[in-house]
């Protein structure tokens, strides 16, 4: 493909394959570290459905990244270039009431899947996070799971790792790691169908046999081999470096 995802399908080639201790290393110096802010809308009288909340964290973080801001000559192009020149790292935060509609002033697009609604913020250097995202929480991102039934064939699947447990904020940065992934290796006409639907897609918590098929074993494998994608974790935060969080099945596309 052309443009800013280019490179991710290559250079996540090779970090599949990395040993799971050098997944941690830090690309950058403290003061150059980029994030992408996640920031999930749980308000405290009617949180939303864990299963909606993912899938419109995956399809938020996606649509910032191919906004036509972000072509060059854009007002976002150079902050999203930098940010995909390293790690691809998310930060999720919650928010509610005016905090909630504060962000939204931001610079980044805003998802409603069902009622939740995450809103993805253009990156940028995590030293210099404006105050209406660092006041936000990064605690307190859990929601209960849900039973969101069978997942729909029309659209892309995201399987969580059944083994590896998660909050909502873990996940939402996970599942936002698959989409840009996903959509890394796809043809131009295929990402242009899921652009038309929105880049939405489905999230659903893999069964043990589900993840035995897919993933058998060596996740660099099964991307080239089987034509699914796996995101592998740094280990910053929650879980161990090298773990496999979701697959991503391109279904729909």
């Amino acid at each position: 493909m052309t443009g800013l995802l280019a490179p991710l399908a290559a250079r996540y080639a090779s970090w599949l394959g990395l040993p799971a201790a050098d997944t941690a290393v830090v690309e950058a110096e403290p003061a150059d570290v980029r994030a992408m802010p996640v920031i999930l809308r749980l308000e405290k009288a009617a949180p939303p459905a864990r299963t909606p909340l993912l899938e419109a964290a995956a399809t938020a973080a996606l649509a910032v990244c191919l906004d036509e801001r972000c072509t060059p000559g854009g007002p976002w192009h150079e902050p999203m270039r930098d940010w995909l020149a390293g790690h691809i790292r998310k930060v999720s935060r919650r928010a509610r009431g005016s905090h909630w509609d504060a962000v939204q002033a931001l610079p980044g697009v805003t998802v409603d899947v069902d009622g939740a609604q995450v809103r993805a913020l253009l990156p940028g250097r995590v030293s210099e996070v404006p105050p209406e995202v660092s006041r936000l929480q990064v605690a307190g991102t859990d929601l209960p799971a849900d039973e969101p039934g069978s997942a729909p064939e029309d659209r892309p699947l995201l399987l969580l790792n059944p083994d590896v447990p998660m909050t909502a904020g873990k996940a939402a940065a996970q599942v936002g790691h698959a989409t840009m992934l996903l959509a890394a290796v796809l043809g131009d006409a295929e990402r242009e169908r899921w652009r038309g639907r929105g880049f939405r897609c489905a999230v659903r918590t893999a069964t043990p046999a589900q993840w035995a098929d897919l993933a058998p074993g060596d996740p660099a494998a099964t991307w080239r081999d089987r034509g699914v994608i796996a995101v592998r974790d740094a280990g910053f935060t929650e879980i161990a470096p090298g773990t496999v969080t979701v697959l991503a099945q391109a279904r729909g596309v």
